[in-house]
């Protein structure tokens, strides 16, 4: 099996990568690798599967990995190319893909909206028609829990309607499930999104809050915490994320047409963390008391996320279950061993 993975530069998509490489599948890894935060991290997600700076900074090019050989190989390439897109589904044959690509963030699609047009949706409408001209037995993308928006029953049900996101981010993601569906409906693609809740761990991306409080709070920086603390969050450990996404991928493809053609999973801890309880688990960890702005909430947030994960283990037998205190402990022993700490 050959697998096409884009965002291979991005925090869940480097390590489903070297998860996927670590069971013998051949993996080929996209990303634009742009500056929405520090490139320098990307590249070292990529140094971590084998692939040098020098190397993966060349658009286009193909980049075989020193660590995994031919089994590995990483171009730059963004979603809106697509042309050179097509390009590449023409010459490497893939069986299935799974979309990691994207511009991410909430609070960013209300500064630059026209970036998540550009990935978001024309990006994937790109990538859609070359699995439906290439042949590709299973796409698997993903979504968002952003896209339950302002909906109040919980924990959040893949049944419930989703027609109120309150962010463009989340928008965007809701058009991918609507595109998703016209596809398998118009022309049988076999196509899963994965609605992935606050997901965090080692490699994890800067502008998270775990990220940014942990470095605050390290250099004796006060972090701002939103609605005066009073959030929620279903925090999904990265390794729990890249397992629910490996089972749905590799998963015989006559398998997955008896379930649907289309389908849609919640992939989250399915409990809640306060996020007071979030921050004194870092505090604990750090053996520092954080210094706190209490904020109201932010523009475009939400004040509680819960996931329903009955059908991911109705269907695959797996519910994500790493509790926040061993993540958290993991990520900062990460962190301060990637900055030297």
């Amino acid at each position: 099996m050959k697998i096409l993975v884009t965002g291979a530069a991005g925090f869940i998509g480097y390590h489903l990568c070297e998860s996927l490489l670590n069971k013998g599948f051949t993996v080929i890894g996209i990303d634009s690798i742009n500056d929405y935060y520090d490139q320098g991290l990307k590249f070292g997600r990529l140094q971590e599967l084998g692939v040098a700076k020098a190397e993966a900074e060349t658009p286009l090019k193909k980049c075989l990995s020193s660590k995994h050989g031919s089994k590995f190989s990483f171009v730059r390439l963004n979603l809106e190319d697509k042309e050179n897109l097509s390009n590449l589904f023409e010459k490497e044959k893939f069986n299935v893909v799974c979309n990691l690509a994207a511009q991410a963030g909430v609070r960013y699609s209300l500064e630059n909206p026209s970036a998540y047009v550009d990935s978001n949706i024309v990006g994937f409408v790109n990538l859609l028609e070359c699995c439906r001209h290439h042949q590709i037995e299973h796409l698997v993308y993903a979504s968002s829990s952003s896209v339950y928006g302002l909906n109040k029953k919980v924990p959040f049900s893949t049944n419930d309607n989703v027609d109120h996101p309150i962010s463009l981010y989340a928008a965007s993601k809701k058009s991918n499930e609507l595109m998703a569906h016209t596809y398998s409906h118009l022309f049988g693609i076999p196509t899963t999104g994965l609605r992935f809740f606050t997901v965090y761990g080692p490699w994890g991306r800067p502008d998270m809050a775990l990220f940014l409080f942990t470095d605050a709070i390290i250099k004796n920086k006060s972090i701002d915490v939103f609605n005066h603390g009073n959030m929620e969050r279903d925090f999904t450990y990265i390794d729990d994320i890249v397992e629910g996404v490996e089972r749905i991928l590799v998963e015989p493809i006559a398998k997955r047409k008896e379930r649907s053609l289309y389908k849609i999973y919640n992939i989250g801890n399915n409990n809640t963390v306060k996020l007071t309880d979030f921050i004194e688990s870092i505090e604990s960890k750090l053996g520092i008391t954080a210094q706190k702005n209490m904020l109201p909430m932010q523009p475009g947030d939400v004040s509680r996320t819960w996931a329903n994960v009955d059908d991911l283990i109705n269907d695959y037998n797996y519910s994500p279950n790493t509790p926040i205190k061993e993540g958290v402990s993991k990520f900062i022993d990460w962190y301060k061993g990637y900055y030297n700490i």
